[in-house]
């Protein structure tokens, strides 16, 4: 069987199209449409389209077409339209494949061979740190920064906007990738020159950023996978999965006044964690959905990640082709859009409900104003209970170890902290007294000391922003201010932002709280919250405080935001606002005042809180299409710092010995064309015995760089200074800095030194205790293999393919855990490190396991399988043995090749030399 007797045509405004019909699948009886989900159906078009192409098999059809009715997992190849990067992930993607470049060139192959295959954007939004706030020129001033700490990567990625054909770059300051993606490069249907017209298919992607999704919201199939995974991808391997399964979650009702999408998103966060979907599709329907605007459903996928799913989905409708008007683009390709989803039943039809694995309900007249925090995304907090939970969280930060109880929070065991009278709300809270900005303020635990409006998660929802800057205005109207130890910040998603509220008239307002243009692009959310105000650094430290920050992000892990703030929480832009100016998180903004005008009357959340009609009226004033046509005509130019950018050329890349950002990696150095053999495992130590959802940010090098860690000690001996460090995330072109920060967070607490956080180890031949990465380099050089033991969520958090290569470089053979996050375990196989998984509900607690064992692993040979068993021997000091069975997840075919080869590019590497 072919695809060709399935293709079809039909006639748009932009002449005739042709397509792999679905509906003709159908009518040969090779499918009931109507059962599957709308997201099974744009894979099955997928499968169609590709069937016959050396990868897709008649099987793999059939397999697709009968979702749901097979129980045996299933892998199936999956070919993206396009693949999405980001600067941090997509700094080290360019290396490797200019690495491949250099080995391909050293075996006597054309270099050029090594070139993406498909479209690939890549968007630098992740570099921008809030180095200067509060004032018009902070923008200008961190752009400066910017590229004065980041020259050396923006001209490797200049370089490779030249040497690479199918690669664009989005230029610094243009705006956040997937809010990018959703407003411009997205295009819902895909078209291609094809017979005397144009092909037609779904547009699709894979991205090297977990929050890819949010383009789910926009009916876009798509989901964050590694870098590693994505360079496979870019080099025309397809991308093997596992055919999920699709829960429903069927939205009824509307938003009550005073809740957000925010509030919304974080209640599906918590229903879905609770639930269990990772490994699984979500998709949205039911008549709630109608309520929803696009941007509201971008902000429900865009944390798919976060209530653990591949994707989250919204079918097509009418409300995605309004959107796609609304945001300037082509009136003929958006009839191409409604036509060819509709011919091909992909069109949402809310009078057909399609078979799900199982169904939940949401009713949205429930949702209320929430938070989420302090360290988890799914732990959300009503907004009612938020000052009690705080108090009570607090407690336990006390319990963990701190020993300061300073100023008016008084810690009582039983739990109880006393409400603040409104004559003591008068008096100013007690707490460390600081001058900051001229000003004096008061800083104390549970203090916000981080205010930012920042992540696509929110920023690219103007209800948000515009109740944001409602709710400024208000607050300016009555006289408020922000109090001095709050560090603000405006980091919108897309320029557009910026035009609707200057148009809306409420961007002086919000420039009055403080809320300043930082930069157009992750900042806060990402780890990039720059330094605080040294008063407020030194109060923390001295008095062990437990500081707070809120922001409109999607990721609040520990030690992420930044590392002297203990509590994180997720709020809409609206509820920043508000934090920022009570000024500390212990208030109950649902009846205590959130400050006092200038004669002393107190101001309450209610009196400034901005109404949906509000917010929809200025909206209708503000937005137009003409506002995203131009900001977006340009917006591959960038600006003079750009521009002016100097590069090298020719097709391999000149590596510069004495870079400290950009380095040769060692992936591919010494490599031959022959696959070696796959052995068991023999004599390994444990590096790091770690507890449950030890995330990407435990593992990934990210955030500062401290100068008396191994990577600090590494630069100052390049004769780098301190102050010229910039961040992990700045140096990911650098293996050398990155495998010194390998497991290297400060809040890391592995069991082999119970009584020591951050990267610690010990090296158990002489029973020292040193850093991770010291120790393992001690043991590369006893030629000692290493194993990781984990306990449940292993690698949660952001697709950051550094948490796996840095493991690989470290010298880590093997994981064991209880269960892993779908993208890290999948970077773990593509970096050559054996990811197992412990059965029958045991774990390390369970088996007796401390870590002082020496562990042989066996059943590898001599030809490993997919989610075989594996045994695992582990001989104590005392000579006790313990024995146990793990699941081998190497979940296909395909990942056994790319274990055997040791990692997914080497395989490539050696079918593209081997042609």
């Amino acid at each position: 069987m072919t695809g060709e007797e399935f293709l079809k045509s039909f006639e748009s405004s932009l002449g005739k199209a042709y397509f792999y019909s679905l509906t003709e699948l159908e009518r040969k009886g090779l499918v009931n449409l109507s059962r599957l989900p709308y997201s099974i159906r744009v894979l099955l078009e997928n499968t169609l389209r590709n069937l016959g192409n050396g990868f897709v098999t008649d099987e793999d059809l059939k397999t697709v077409a009968d979702w749901g009715k097979i129980t045996d997992t299933k892998e199936v190849a999956f070919f993206p339209a396009r693949v999405i990067l980001q600067d941090f992930t997509g700094v080290p993607a360019v290396v490797d494949l200019a690495a491949m470049r250099s080995a391909v060139n050293r075996l006597g192959g054309d270099p050029s061979m090594v070139n993406p295959h498909i479209p690939v954007d890549l968007v630098i939004d992740h570099s921008v740190q809030v180095d200067y706030f509060g004032t018009i020129y902070s923008f200008n001033l961190n752009v400066e920064k910017e590229f004065e700490r980041n020259r050396e990567r923006y001209i490797l990625l200049k370089w490779a906007q030249s040497a690479f054909k199918n690669f664009r770059v989005v230029p610094p300051g243009r705006g956040i990738i997937h809010q990018v993606n959703l407003e411009y490069l997205a295009k819902v249907v895909q078209t291609k020159q094809f017979n005397d017209g144009v092909l037609a298919y779904p547009d699709s992607l894979l991205g090297t950023d977990s929050h890819t999704t949010m383009i789910n919201g926009l009916g876009v199939f798509g989901w964050g996978v590694g870098g590693i995974e994505a360079e496979a991808v870019m080099l025309g391997q397809p991308y093997y999965m596992i055919l999920p399964e699709v829960i429903g979650v069927r939205l009824v009702g509307k938003l009550p006044e005073g809740a957000t999408a925010t509030d919304l998103v974080l209640t599906v966060t918590e229903m879905l964690r609770k639930r269990g979907v990772v490994g699984k599709f979500v998709e949205y329907f039911g008549p709630g959905i109608k309520t929803l605007t696009l941007p509201d459903r971008a902000t429900i996928a865009n944390m798919a990640p976060e209530y653990g799913a591949t994707m989250g989905f919204f079918p097509v409708d009418e409300e995605t082709l309004n959107y796609l008007r609304f945001t300037g683009r082509d009136p003929e390709h958006v009839n191409l859009v409604e036509k060819y989803l509709k011919e091909q039943t992909i069109f949402y039809d809310e009078t057909v409900e399609p078979d799900y694995t199982d169904i939940l309900e949401l009713n949205m007249e429930h949702v209320e104003p929430s938070i989420a925090g302090p360290r988890r995304p799914q732990d959300r907090i009503p907004l009612r209970n938020a000052a009690e939970v705080f108090r009570k969280t607090l407690v336990e930060f006390f319990k963990k170890g701190s020993e300061s109880h300073h100023g008016h929070l008084q810690w009582e065991e039983e739990g109880g902290m006393p409400q603040p009278s409104l004559e003591t709300l008068k008096k100013k809270l007690s707490g460390v007294a600081i001058v900051e900005k001229g000003e004096q303020s008061y800083v104390d635990h549970g203090s916000v000391v981080i205010a930012a409006i920042t992540s696509c998660t929110n920023t690219s929802n103007p209800s948000v922003m515009i109740g944001a800057g409602l709710l400024a205005r208000k607050a300016v109207e009555h006289g408020l201010v922000t109090p001095a130890h709050v560090k603000t910040s405006l980091a919108p998603g897309s320029r557009v932002v910026v035009d609707y509220l200057e148009k809306a008239g409420l961007m002086p307002y919000l420039e009055a709280l403080g809320f300043h243009v930082v930069g157009f692009g992750c900042t806060t959310c990402i780890g990039n919250s720059g330094p605080l105000p040294p008063a407020v650094e030194r109060a923390i430290l001295e008095n062990d405080l437990v500081v707070v920050s809120v922001l409109s992000g999607n990721r609040n892990f520990e030690a992420r935001i930044h590392n002297l703030v203990k509590a994180n929480y997720l709020a809409s832009p609206v509820l920043v606002v508000a934090y920022a100016l009570a000024g500390r998180i212990d208030i109950d903004l649902l009846n205590e005042p959130i400050g006092f005008d200038p004669n002393d009357n107190p101001v309450y959340l209610k009196d400034i809180w901005p109404t949906q009609d509000e917010i929809k009226e200025a909206m209708s004033r503000a937005l137009s299409p003409d506002l995203f046509k131009a900001k977006y005509s340009n917006i591959f130019e960038g600006d003079e710092n750009w521009r002016t950018l100097d590069i090298p050329e020719g097709q391999i890349y000149e590596w510069d010995a004495n870079s400290t950002y950009i380095q040769e990696p060692p992936f591919f150095i010494g490599l031959t064309l022959d696959v070696p053999a796959v052995r068991d495992i023999k004599g390994a130590r444990v590096l790091a015995l770690l507890g449950d959802s030890i995330t990407t940010d435990h593992i990934s090098p990210a955030g500062s760089i401290p100068k008396d860690s191994p990577a600090g000690r590494y630069l100052i001996s390049k004769n780098v200074k301190p102050i010229d460090f910039n961040t992990f995330g700045s140096r990911r072109g650098n293996h050398e800095v990155m495998i010194r920060g390998t497991f290297g967070n400060v809040r890391l607490r592995n069991r082999l030194v119970p009584d020591k956080e951050g990267g610690w180890t010990v090296y158990f031949p002489t029973k020292e205790v040193m850093t991770i990465y010291d120790a393992a380099m001690k043991y590369q050089q006893d030629n000692t293999p290493l194993i990781v033991i984990a306990g449940k969520e292993y690698g949660t958090g952001s697709s950051r393919d550094w948490a796996a290569k840095g493991t690989a470089l470290l010298g880590v053979k093997a994981v064991i855990a209880q269960s892993y996050e779908r993208i890290h375990r999948s970077n773990l196989v593509g970096m050559g490190v054996l990811p197992l998984q412990f059965v029958d509900n045991t774990n390390a607690e369970s088996l007796g396991l401390d870590g002082t064992e020496i562990y042989d692993i066996t059943g590898l040979e001599p030809d490993i399988q997919p989610r075989s068993h594996a045994t695992v021997v582990a001989k104590k000091p005392d000579g006790r043995i313990i024995d146990f069975k793990v699941l081998i997840r190497l979940d296909s075919h395909a990942e056994v090749e790319y274990y055997k080869n040791g990692g997914i590019l080497q395989y490539v590497l050696r079918k593209m030399l081997t042609k």
